[in-house]
């Protein structure tokens, strides 16, 4: 195993966690991305009628 001598460590580490908050930060935005493609494929609730027509069947011949 190779060892990394004190500056190059930090410099290694610091490297890994830029890294990682980037990673994070677009998982995050894949995530958002995700959730308004859902939003936007979900079905709306079906207006309700503002009047009485068509509730009224005449059944009779």
């Amino acid at each position: 195993m190779t060892e990394i001598s004190g500056g190059s460590f930090n410099t290694t580490m610091t490297h890994i966690g830029k890294v990682a908050q980037m990673g994070k930060e677009q998982q995050q935005a894949e995530g958002k991305i995700v959730m308004d493609l859902i939003a936007a494929a979900t079905p709306k609730e079906p207006s309700q009628p503002s009047a009485n027509v068509g509730q009224n069947i005449n059944t009779t011949a």
